[in-house]
């Protein structure tokens, strides 16, 4: 996204074409009131949980779910003891209260790790600062969980509370950063591959999460699920700055250069609760065979992507380095599929760089003030602005197929396509419309800018942003090593997963949680089985009809 509010859900104030005026445009009237509601709907303050009707279709289907996938498993496994017989991870009991019951003034605890992810049994340290005596930690991998939705993997000792000291800021970059007195250490010893959150629950009542990724080694013939982590950094407005604004809430004075070396503002996870936690539910109720990664790793180590049946991008993905976007192409042409759920994804180029705790622990993104960036006449191809953007244009669309194009609206996503095989088992017919789920930002096919061919629209939404006409596109294409490759257009998609139920925001009804729910289950098991080129049928190009 671009020029975006307070709460980061917002997108360009204007045409993401026109990247100046977008971004200087701050964040409207828009973003506070909408921190409000979707920290709602990210179910951090006792809500139900994703047991409605949102994923009604889903558990129809697992039993053909489990027979498709043979009796694979989530590579995560509970170990019994001697003699038993291993229980898979999904099996085991989840624990309902893995929610945020209070979060208090902002400085009630707080805290981040020292790394974004870790393998399975490393450590990582914690840093947390809290007003209250005493607290603990307890980490939850997120999962189905017979309706759970999380176990309690761990559970430390009762530690000491103390304030840390106050944010430091570089007056250069305007990156604000911490350099707190480490805390504990955590093993993850034992721990499965997943997304987990640590609750940090301190003794007068207060909580805050700190989001960790157990990530894995090898994805191969698996499903890898990409956590947006440098997504979530970009707009994290802990210390009052992100790469969105500064302290006056102004684009001019936001930071150039945004720190892991600080806690997460709002409940410390909710860029993860809002656009990624309902996928990684669904396809651990799938049973599919998943990995774990994020993107930063995927940067740092592409042999992530080795074999893997598909690469999964979740509802908003932003933010990636060039190298990010080339490893995951070139898996594309090895025959892995590719998968955006969300829009905007791959907008923004981005450097990561070295803090003192070790090395990718800050984000650069000079975006307008591209020419001050240390790179910019030397290594034009790294300078960190949009993709599609001087000084080295390089349009996202090649790789997703479609074009982010503006924000914000809020329209129906209206079919056009019901026999294409996505579809299947949904009963949608031409035209049928799902109200609210194009929004807040949204992607089309954009003749005359770089997009593979053939690529079939199947769902062309009519909307209005900014008081222009415009469409959403949802779309698919192949590519010759028989990867398959859908783009769903709209940055609500995941969060069209918890329709109908009581973490649903938006306005989407149980109806369009279903039509979500099956439509991902649909591409879920398709891409989870081997290049869909070979086992679907071929995309029909009707960019030329549609856009006419």
């Amino acid at each position: 996204m671009s020029g975006k509010g307070r709460r980061g859900n917002s997108g360009d104030a204007g045409n993401a074409g026109n990247t100046d005026a977008a971004d200087d445009g701050g964040s409207g009237s828009s973003g506070p009131n909408r921190r409000v509601v979707l920290g709602a709907a990210a179910g951090i303050v006792g809500t139900a949980g994703l047991i409605g009707a949102g994923f009604a279709i889903a558990d129809d289907s697992e039993g053909h779910a489990a027979q498709h996938v043979a009796g694979q498993r989530s590579s995560a496994a509970h170990v019994e003891p001697t003699g038993t017989a291993p229980v898979a991870e999904e099996d085991l009991p989840g624990d309902p209260n893995w929610r945020i019951t209070s979060a208090g003034k902002p400085g009630a605890i707080a805290g981040y790790a020292d790394q974004y992810s870790v393998l399975p049994g490393q450590d990582f340290d914690l840093y947390v600062s809290t007003t209250s005596a005493s607290y603990q930690v307890r980490a939850f991998r997120v999962g189905w969980y017979g309706g759970a939705q999380a176990r309690l993997v761990w559970t430390s000792d009762t530690v000491s509370g103390s304030v840390q000291d106050d944010a430091l800021f570089d007056g250069d970059t305007r990156r604000v950063y911490t350099k707190w007195t480490k805390s504990l250490t955590v093993s993850t010893e034992g721990w499965p591959e997943g997304a987990y959150l640590l609750r940090l629950d301190a003794a007068n009542g207060h909580q805050r999460y700190v989001p960790m990724i157990v990530w894995s080694a090898s994805a191969r013939g698996k499903l890898l699920l990409t956590h947006a982590v440098a997504t979530w950094q970009a707009y994290n407005l802990w210390g009052d700055h992100s790469l969105y604004q500064g302290a006056d809430g102004s684009y001019g004075t936001r930071s150039l250069v945004v720190s892991f070396d600080r806690p997460y503002d709002d409940v410390g996870a909710e860029k993860f609760l809002v656009y990624e936690r309902a996928a990684v539910v669904l396809a651990e109720r799938l049973r599919l065979p998943i990995a774990y990664t994020t993107g930063m790793d995927v940067h740092a180590d592409p042999s992530v992507l080795n074999d893997a049946t598909a690469v999964f991008s979740l509802g908003h993905d932003e933010y990636w380095t060039p190298q990010q976007r080339q490893y995951v192409t070139a898996a594309r042409d090895r025959g892995t599929n590719i998968a955006f759920l969300g829009a905007n994804t791959c907008f923004r180029r981005v450097r990561f760089e070295s803090s003192d705790l070790g090395t990718s622990r800050n984000v650069a993104c000079y975006k307008t003030s591209y020419d001050q960036d240390p790179l910019y006449g030397r290594d034009d191809e790294l300078v960190t602005n949009d993709f599609r953007a001087d000084p080295a244009p390089d349009p996202e669309s090649s790789m997703t197929g479609v074009l982010y194009e503006s924000y914000p609206t809020d329209a129906p996503y209206v079919v056009i396509n019901a026999d294409h095989w996505l579809y299947a088992g949904t009963g949608v017919k031409n035209g049928d419309g799902f109200n609210h789920l194009v929004g807040v930002e949204y992607d089309r096919v954009t003749p005359g800018e770089p997009t593979p061919r053939p690529i079939e629209i199947i769902a062309h939404s009519p909307l209005t942003c900014n008081g222009q006409a415009s469409h959403s596109d949802s779309a698919y294409y192949t590519v010759p090593s028989g990867a398959g490759v859908f783009a769903s257009g709209t940055m609500r998609w995941v969060e069209g997963l918890l329709a109908g139920t009581s973490d649903a925001d938006n306005g989407m009804d149980p109806a369009t949680g279903a039509f979500v729910t099956q439509t991902t289950s649909n591409l879920m098991r398709a891409f989870a089985a081997g290049p869909a080129g070979r086992s679907q049928p071929a995309p029909k190009d009707n960019v030329d009809e549609v856009y006419s």
